[in-house]
């Protein structure tokens, strides 16, 4: 059976040499596009598992459209064999049962490939998280006599105060922030939105933030951007820049752990549950579909009792 052609959204594939399977590729993220609103780093994520497992298929002069049960066992043992952990193969196996699952109800293929792929075994493994003193020492790391000090101790003021995803920070804009209810208004993952308290530390720091580092940002670049947090350049701050300005004021704080912005998210769940909040409360903060997601977090509270007594007790 010919494969069918699917329009598509992407106007970077519009060649006509791209082939029937990239335009299936192109065609399944489109569709999961409008219908789960999923970020642009997840779409990015599919398309690179598919483009990988293409590649080893046309090794073996296989198309994705002619892929059987067989083919796929034999590539995700061929990712274990080079070191890809469970958790990568899951991901991977998730990828790869969507986008079949779109072919067959396209008519594109007749018979799932995964449906008969059980998924690898995986445990859940505990965030690393920070102990609310090297929380504190990180947020005093920037030099906030200068502008860009100012603005980087605003930023993890509010990763630490609303628990934000980063790229919820980097993408914050001015109208998302109400600060006379001290909330900010942010879109998560699958576009759902939920309304966050900024606490008071917070929401003093933007509040001068706003009125004196940004506008001198703002004014040197020229630039009328309505993003919260910006550069130089006068433009929204990037992910990746946040995430080596936050290792940079880690090594200043003496904090010697990897440390990442999700890190400072895993430290706001934590404390919170530290100090009794309600897991369904956490839940919302964080813009958690599934309790059971956020029920992690209570597991790192145990740990984090275990090593406080094996550390202090006389006979721990």
């Amino acid at each position: 059976m010919e494969p069918k052609v699917v329009q598509h959204l992407s106007p970077s594939n519009s060649s006509e040499t791209v082939t029937a399977c990239e335009r299936n590729v192109n065609a399944f993220c489109d569709t999961i596009l409008l219908e789960r609103g999923l970020s642009r780093n997840t779409l990015q994520a599919y398309r690179s598992d598919l483009h990988q497992f293409s590649e080893w298929l046309a090794e073996r002069e296989v198309s994705l459209q002619k892929v059987a049960r067989d083919d796929v066992l034999g590539y995700l043992a061929a990712r274990l064999e080079t070191g890809a952990s469970p958790r990568t193969s899951a991901r991977i196996l998730s990828t790869l049962r969507r986008f079949y699952a779109y072919l067959l109800s396209e008519s594109i293929i007749a018979d799932d490939p995964t449906q008969l792929v059980d998924a690898p075994k995986i445990g859940r493994p505990l965030p690393h998280t920070l102990t609310e003193n090297e929380v504190e020492r990180l947020i005093y790391a920037p030099d906030t006599s200068t502008t860009l000090g100012q603005r980087d101790r605003t930023m993890l003021e509010v990763l630490y105060a609303c628990g934000l995803r980063v790229s919820e920070l980097v993408d914050l804009q001015v109208e998302q922030i109400n600060r006379n209810q001290g909330v900010l208004r942010v879109w998560g993952k699958g576009n759902k939105e939920r309304m966050i308290p900024m606490g008071q530390a917070a929401g003093q720091w933007l509040d001068t933030y706003l009125e004196e580092g940004r506008v001198e940002l703002l004014e040197a670049a020229r630039s009328t951007s309505s993003a919260v947090f910006v550069s130089r350049r006068g433009s929204a701050m990037t992910r990746q820049t946040f995430w080596y300005a936050i290792k940079r004021y880690a090594e200043l704080a003496g904090i010697g752990t990897a440390l990442s912005p999700h890190t400072v998210r895993h430290a706001f769940a934590t404390h919170l549950v530290n100090h009794d909040a309600d897991l369904r409360v956490v839940q919302l903060l964080l813009g958690h579909s599934d309790l059971s997601t956020t029920q992690i977090y209570t597991h790192v509270a145990r740990e984090r009792i275990k090593e406080l007594h094996a550390e202090h007790h006389p006979r721990g």
